[in-house]
């Protein structure tokens, strides 16, 4: 069984910074893709960063140059760093990651999701 657990959401102030993480555990034998995806109220669930196991990175145009995603393949863990917040970014994230366990199963795993507000 595998587990992913978000941490550093909260409340900050437009303009501000915040830092996600995401950690995996469970029996993880290997990480493939890892990302992160955001549901705003009301709205639908869109992706919001990926990177993948060779750190390759992609990102939604409406984060792009403001938000960073990166990883730790010895800690299974994923990040994403948030500059210069809108209000607009006010969403629950949640994590993603794409990885094999020690019984060569493949699954997408979710986090189950943590809540960052923007607001002054």
């Amino acid at each position: 069984q595998v587990q992913l657990v978000e941490s550093g959401g909260g409340l900050v102030q437009p303009g501000g910074s915040l830092r996600l993480s995401c950690a995996a555990s469970g029996s993880i034998l290997t990480v493939y893709d890892m990302g992160w995806a955001r549901q705003p109220p009301g709205k639908q669930r869109e992706l919001v960063a990926t990177i993948t196991n060779y750190s390759k990175t992609t990102y939604a145009d409406s984060v792009r140059g403001r938000f960073t995603i990166s990883r730790d393949n010895v800690k299974n863990a994923v990040y994403l760093q948030m500059n210069s917040l809108k209000p607009e970014d006010t969403a629950v994230y949640y994590c993603n990651e794409e990885l094999m366990t020690t019984d060569y199963s493949r699954i997408d795993s979710w986090g189950q999701g943590i809540e960052v507000t923007v607001s002054s």
